[in-house]
């Protein structure tokens, strides 16, 4: 069994639920305090165990390459000044994890998304985790009760979250085998965005996966779907044909930070937990709830 050292995060998005801001600057460089949120992600690779990370972009996202990597002109100011907490964390994160991009220049969805990952993982398991959602795990990331679940049953496992029956809509949703119980389920099917008379339960799909590379197979005959898309949630149901699936139910709180509010929630909460802001934050809570 080949252990899981490489994550897929797609962001070639538009990000159009941020417009104006996402005209220049990509949805996955919005801060949350002074952190953007793609480096959250990445952080979260990184504490799970993963070595190798791939970013897909498209061309006007050079933005998130460059965060990844040294600015040298910055680097060699901040040393000049004596700066050396701020060089530590302008340098740290390039230094422990492998950053690499590739491009889908055609939005096509998840799964075209995932289908641009086909060279670098190489034939080996992989971690997907969107850029859309954070997640603060109770005792360990997110990825990497993933990944656990993956190192007992050897086969693909998708994060899931339990959602209201009115939601269920926005959701990819599982359909666990009969009698099945616990945080980890083999299932039988997965639904893409049922309606609440369709939805085999409340057991929705947030963002997370470890998927075996025998995705890629049915990724590259998927017939497009709604808007033209290929959907992942479709390829992942023709793999249940052939190999076992699970869900695991992610033990921590998930961030959807492709809301408005879910961004809000995530700048509020962060700042709470941090001692440098915590405050000044429930300060200006107190003051508006006047």
């Amino acid at each position: 069994m080949k252990p899981i050292k490489k994550a897929v995060i797609p962001a070639a998005g538009f990000g159009t639920r941020f417009l104006p801001f996402t005209k220049a600057v990509p949805k996955e460089m919005l801060p949350i305090v002074d952190t953007p949120t793609i480096e959250y992600i990445v952080r979260e690779a990184l504490e799970s165990g993963i070595e190798e990370v791939l970013i897909i972009i498209n061309s006007e996202k050079e933005c998130i390459r460059t965060h990844f990597g040294h600015n040298r002109l910055l680097e060699s100011f901040l040393a000049s000044k004596n700066k050396t907490a701020e060089l530590e964390m302008v340098k740290e994160l390039p230094s422990k994890i492998k950053v690499e991009f590739t491009y889908q220049e055609e939005q096509l969805g998840l799964g075209h998304a995932v289908l641009c990952a086909e060279s670098f993982a190489n034939g080996e398991p992989f971690a997907l985790l969107l850029g859309d959602d954070v997640y603060v795990g109770n005792t360990m990331p997110a990825t990497k009760q993933l990944i656990q679940a993956y190192n007992q049953t050897n086969a693909s496992v998708l994060g899931t979250m339990e959602v209201s029956m009115e939601d269920v809509s926005k959701y990819g949703i599982c359909k666990p085998i009969q009698n099945e119980t616990g945080s980890l389920l083999q299932l039988e099917s997965v639904i893409e965005k049922p309606t609440p008379a369709e939805a085999p339960s409340r057991l929705a799909i947030g963002g997370r996966y470890i998927l075996t590379p025998r995705i890629f197979e049915y990724l590259k005959t998927q017939k497009r779907g709604v808007g033209g898309e290929i959907q992942l949630t479709d390829s992942i149901l023709s793999l249940m044909s052939e190999e076992k699936v699970y869900s695991l139910a992610i033990d921590g709180k998930r961030y959807d930070i492709g809301s408005k509010k879910g961004f809000l929630e995530a700048t509020i909460d962060f700042s709470l937990q941090r001692e440098d802001l915590s405050s000044a934050m429930q300060e200006l809570i107190n003051t508006h709830k006047k």
